[in-house]
């Protein structure tokens, strides 16, 4: 299968970089591409000599099998549609722009016309299969909160906006606590995993969403809680940061990579 990486952040580096250490079976990463005047993604593409796409029409002209979409809300809304229309596959990481009613459900029969993959990886979290799973029987409730280190919000617009000092916290701060449908859009770099929550869930309007930033924690946290019918459930995620991106936790950047082995591969584990 033939793929191409958009964007040229921590996500989009570490798919060359692992290949180069170990294959993924069935994969070939085939162009890098990013917006015109873009510098980070041309910058990837010199680095492992793979070839530099400039523009969504020039990514669609190379005709690749599948792009991994690993650049941000703008990005999905500029370039999904168009991408499904024209029979290419797409992973999406940059989830919350989902959130967006209108524009998913173009995704979706866009997708459904073309029959080309529209598919969201669980990024940094877990339990999705046992919540697909339990949305099956009925889900009374399904909450998430994201608790990050104050270094994790930095350089927000909503956050900086409140006027939180986030150096000078001695304690737990709520940034936000309401539907996940109000508070994606308010963290595009940070929760994009309370997006992938509702849509495998019960949407963006019954998900519930608490943000918080916390001085005594060094890892990125996640606790995940749902009740129905057939019972219910909590998980708990303690993730390490991406040491470039602490917006970023490790486990949502190698999501990326294990979404690329489930396109190469016909054996599927799990829901």
């Amino acid at each position: 299968m033939r793929v191409a990486l958009l964007g040229g952040g921590t996500i989009a580096r570490l798919v060359p970089e692992h290949m180069r250490r170990e294959k993924i079976p069935g994969i070939e990463i085939v162009a890098v591409a990013g917006r015109e005047g873009s510098s980070r993604a041309p910058a990837l593409a010199r680095e492992f000599s793979i070839p530099y796409l400039a523009g969504a029409q020039a990514l669609r002209a190379a005709r690749p099998d599948a792009v991994v979409e690993a650049a941000s809300h703008e990005a999905v809304r500029e370039q999904l549609v168009a991408l499904l229309e024209a029979g290419i596959s797409v992973v999406v990481l940059s989830a919350g722009a989902l959130a967006d009613d209108a524009l998913r459900r173009r995704a979706e029969q866009a997708a459904e016309r073309s029959r080309a993959l529209f598919y969201v990886p669980s990024g940094g979290i877990g339990g999705l299969d046992a919540l697909k799973t339990a949305c099956l029987a009925g889900v009374d409730e399904a909450s998430i909160q994201v608790a990050k280190p104050p270094a994790a919000w930095k350089g927000i617009p909503y956050v900086e906006a409140r006027g939180v000092a986030l150096d000078r916290l001695s304690g737990p701060l709520t940034l936000f606590e309401g539907p996940a449908r109000e508070g994606v859009p308010h963290f595009p770099q940070n929760v994009n995993i309370a997006a992938v929550l509702a849509l495998a869930g019960i949407g963006m309007d019954r998900t519930q969403l608490k943000v918080v930033a916390d001085p005594a924690l060094t890892l990125n946290t996640h606790t995940i809680r749902v009740a129905g019918r057939s019972g219910r459930f909590s998980i708990v995620l303690e993730n390490v940061p991406s040491p470039d991106n602490p917006k970023t936790s490790w486990l949502a950047c190698y999501s990326a990579l294990a979404a690329l082995r489930s396109l190469g591969s016909p054996i599927r584990y799990g829901t």
